[in-house]
């Protein structure tokens, strides 16, 4: 089969004009980046009286090396929607840089079922993620500035907890010392980056209602503590107007379209593992406002992604899904079930049966949240029907719908018997129950994610983590909800445990106050908020041709 950037190539977009008026939106709302991307005034989301159309929401089971196509079927599936005639929109993240150039590699679909121009997508867009760094960093240099100039503030250097970011893999600036060279040079102190996916300027804007929302969680960030121990917030240092000047067209969501024309706002980019791991509210208004059926995505596998979905973003926003898919592949649970990711592609039955453990937990995630989910298996050419047979088997003793896909290679008609699947399933789901209620307390609402979500017995705080806990407790932010940081490739916090892993204790090893974006980062394990280059980054094998084209971007 062609690849994904060859098969792009065939592509042949509509105008964007047109894309944005087959959902409705005004031509005065439109801001074209060119002929095939365009940013979406926010008042387009008060100027259109239609009610609501119903939200699905993509998830999938615990992610391998060998992919299990989450996004791809949100595409494939959007654009199912479009071949039955179905009123659809989608609202999808903004690829990082990090992952693209690193080991991920890009975050547009794959084979038939692609957003486009994936190139300009998974590169940089329309500059949202340098918005949020330029915004992010401009905060860490007045803080810096501060200091330099007298600190009026009486800021503790050692006590300063808001980062520096960059939309780049680097392991080397996790810890650093700055200020560096003298007198003229700044304030010595220790410090450090974060990837900007992670920022808490990135989960502030995908989190606000809007121009207005975003400023006051500006303003409430806590960036660090004076010598006496009083916190100091961004607002105190008169900066909060310059980020949103950086950031105010960042707000727009942006409008592209699938391989078959389907619509899809694409906005925001906050990582699953080691942020809440959904792309804006506003994009995700905005699409269920122009379609009777809106599809967006949460980030890793369910435990993930889909569970700060509905305890962070659904709670805040007041959104409920009408439906919920789970992806998995054969791939993937011969992965659980022991198999190396070089031996996958022959037929191996027991392994896909031991393996079934991980679905198994995944659905049973799902139904906490009251939600009925459909089972989507993105079957590869080297799944065989009896290994396909016995995953069909397994949905059918958990009483949940089934449907295979071959989005990846056929588009849209490959995903039509999941369509068909996912409005059947509408009836059967019931309003959305928080996993935990916010007057509890951090360690009660933690440990509830993790015997739930992860199937853990129990969590450990270490020493660090406590005393993170009496900083929380002192500033009063307990009602914060959590968003735990955690390795995506296992259920537990060990990222080497697969399957579905019993008897093992959540270990807490810190916990950062996002006072702006509304939530309690939790970090458990090894889990770092900048991730490191592999061995071999993807960015070795991408090349720009002398006909503008750029291959190797997958």
């Amino acid at each position: 089969m062609a690849t994904d950037v060859e098969i792009a190539q065939q592509f042949t977009p509509k105008p964007i004009s047109e894309i944005s008026e087959k959902l409705g939106i005004d031509s005065d709302y439109l801001h074209p980046y060119g002929r095939d991307i365009a940013k979406i005034d926010l008042q387009a989301l008060t100027q259109n009286g239609r009610k609501p159309g119903k939200l699905i929401l993509v998830s999938a089971t615990t992610p391998t090396p060998s992919g299990e196509g989450k996004t791809t079927t949100t595409i494939g599936l959007a654009q199912a929607f479009t071949q039955l005639n179905e009123s659809v929109c989608m609202a999808l993240r903004e690829p990082s840089l990090g992952p693209c150039l690193g080991m991920k590699g890009g975050a547009t679909g794959g084979g038939y079922s692609q957003i486009m121009p994936a190139d300009r997508i998974n590169l940089h867009f329309t500059g949202d993620f340098h918005a949020i760094t330029s915004a992010n960093n401009l905060l860490s240099a007045a803080l810096d500035n501060h200091i330099y100039q007298g600190n009026a503030l009486n800021i503790d250097p050692r006590q300063i907890v808001w980062r520096r970011v960059m939309d780049m893999n680097d392991r080397s600036l996790r810890k650093i010392v700055l200020g560096l060279g003298g007198k003229m040079q700044g304030i010595p102190r220790e410090g450090g980056f974060d990837i900007t996916a992670a920022s808490e300027v990135m989960a502030m804007l995908c989190l606000a209602e809007d121009a207005a929302d975003l400023k006051q969680r500006l303003d409430r960030t806590l960036i660090g503590y004076t010598y006496a121990g009083e916190p100091i917030h961004a607002e105190q240092l008169n900066i909060t107007g310059a980020m949103m000047a950086l950031l105010r067209d960042a707000m727009q969501p942006n409008l592209v379209q699938s391989f078959e024309g389907t619509p899809a706002f694409v906005h925001g980019g906050p990582f699953a593992n080691i942020a809440h791991g959904c792309n804006s509210v506003i994009a995700t208004r905005m699409a269920m406002q122009y379609a009777d059926w809106a599809i967006t995505e949460a980030g890793f596998g369910f435990d993930l992604g889909a569970e700060k979905f509905f305890d962070i973003k659904c709670r805040v926003a007041n959104l409920d899904p009408d439906a919920v898919v789970l992806v998995t592949t054969v791939r993937a649970l011969k992965m659980h079930g022991g198999n190396h990711k070089s031996d996958l592609e022959t037929e191996d039955l027991e392994a896909v049966k031991q393996g079934l453990g991980n679905l198994d937990k995944h659905i049973e995630s799902v139904e906490i949240f009251n939600k009925h989910p459909v089972v989507a298996l993105n079957r590869f050419a080297t799944d065989t029907d009896a290994e396909v047979a016995i995953i069909r088997a397994r949905c059918a003793e958990h009483g949940v719908a089934f449907a295979e896909t071959t989005h990846h290679a056929d588009g849209g008609k490959g995903a039509i018997e999941l369509a068909k699947a996912v409005i059947k399933s509408v009836e059967k789901n019931r309003p959305f129950k928080p996993l935990y209620n916010l007057d509890l307390t951090v360690i009660e609402k933690v440990r509830a994610v993790c015997k739930a979500m992860y199937g853990a017995d129990d969590v450990a705080f270490s020493k660090d983590a406590e005393k993170d806990l009496k900083h929380v407790e002192q500033l009063g932010l307990t009602h914060l909800p959590v968003c735990i940081a955690k390795a995506p490739s296992s259920l537990s916090d060990d990222p080497e445990l697969h399957g579905r892993p019993r008897d093992f204790e959540v270990t807490v090893r810190a916990i950062q106050i996002n006072a702006g974006a509304g939530f309690l980062v939790i970090l458990t394990g090894k889990i770092m908020r900048m991730p490191g280059l592999p061995k071999k980054p993807a960015a070795n094998s991408i090349q720009l041709l002398k006909s503008g084209v750029i291959e190797g971007l997958e």
